[in-house]
């Protein structure tokens, strides 16, 4: 699978198609898919990551509390 890395505007081939699933990891691994050789892979930070077409990833990739309504000011224990 590929993503859009937003501060570069490069693709990423995810690595770990699991890893981007998993909402208690803030991080996957990713090859950059810039130039004519073949990029070393590279943690990349999910919060960073877009879809080509330019929509965020889903929040229940990315929050692991997803589902718990907020108020302003209110603390949340992480699950993860």
């Amino acid at each position: 699978m590929f993503l859009e890395y937003q501060p570069t505007r490069e693709l990423i081939e995810v690595m770990r198609i699991e890893d981007l699933f998993d909402p208690c990891l803030p991080e996957i691994m990713g090859r950059s898919h810039a130039g004519e050789e073949m990029q070393d892979p590279l943690i990349y930070p999910k919060v960073d990551l877009r879809f080509p077409s330019g929509e965020p990833l889903p929040l229940c990739w990315i929050d692991p509390d997803y589902r718990i309504v907020r108020s302003p000011g209110s603390a949340v224990a992480k699950t993860c």
